[in-house]
């Protein structure tokens, strides 16, 4: 039986980290790029590789992803899939008063190199007779802005842009990816500890945050995670290009 391949960004922690687990005990083949190893729950015989990458500098690591996959037997998956998740926080508050280098590593990981990782992916794939999948983890940021996360907002607004672009291209192509960037809900990660211990003066929205985890409103990242790959495998993924898992 053909093994499911799949490559995440990302799956140090949080969202990603609880991807990664319940790939692995799904039976899939993995491949992880992430500033640090991963602590994954791995069963006997699981087919994990991860890479410890800086996705700040994303064009060694794209061209790494793309060698590394010309060199796999192409109709060895039953399925590819990239699911880009990596992101990389600035601090809650007014575009004004945030740290410029915080700022282009928000907008390197989160959106640079999304563009380049698909793209290698994308070329290396594109012959292999078998679904291709490319997700994005987008955010309800994407598609409402926020005073005090100018920087995010922007990031996961591009990434939708982004895939319905790539979705118009495949579409004319004999095997198209399919794609999709999707609102994962609102999840207890470190993102949200971030904006809920923010300093109100600077982050407006500090008192909804917090309000959400008292009123007991955030998916564990497990639960999250669930949603998302109930999502992936769905027949008609790639159909609504920027989706979300709350309207699902």
């Amino acid at each position: 039986m053909h093994m499911h391949l799949t490559i995440l960004t990302g799956a140090s922690r949080g969202l990603g980290a609880a991807l990664a687990e319940q790939l692995l005990k799904s039976g899939q083949q993995l491949l992880t790029l992430s500033r640090h190893t991963a602590d994954l729950w791995v069963v006997q015989g699981s087919d994990l590789e991860q890479w410890t990458v800086d996705l700040v500098d994303a064009a060694p690591v794209a061209a790494r992803l793309e060698a590394w996959l010309t060199q796999q037997h192409p109709h060895q998956p039953a399925t590819v899939t990239l699911i880009n998740n990596a992101a990389a926080l600035s601090d809650p508050a007014p575009l004004h008063d945030t740290d410029s280098a915080n700022l282009a590593r928000a907008l390197r990981v989160g959106l640079e190199a999304p563009v380049l990782l698909s793209a290698a992916f994308l070329r290396a794939t594109a012959h292999w007779q078998v679904p291709r999948r490319l997700l994005f983890i987008s955010s309800g940021l994407g598609r409402r802005a926020m005073a005090g996360s100018a920087s995010y907002c922007a990031v996961k607004a591009g990434m939708d842009h982004l895939a319905r672009a790539i979705a118009l291209e495949q579409a004319a192509l004999p095997n198209p990816a399919r794609v999709a960037s999707l609102a994962p809900g609102v999840i207890d990660t470190d993102m949200q500890q971030q904006l809920r211990g923010a300093d109100p003066a600077r982050f407006p929205e500090q008192a909804r945050f917090a309000a959400l985890k008292t009123a007991g409103l955030l998916d564990s990242p497990a639960d999250a995670a669930a949603k998302v790959l109930a999502f992936l495998a769905r027949p008609d993924f790639g159909q609504n290009v920027t989706a979300d898992v709350r309207d699902a």
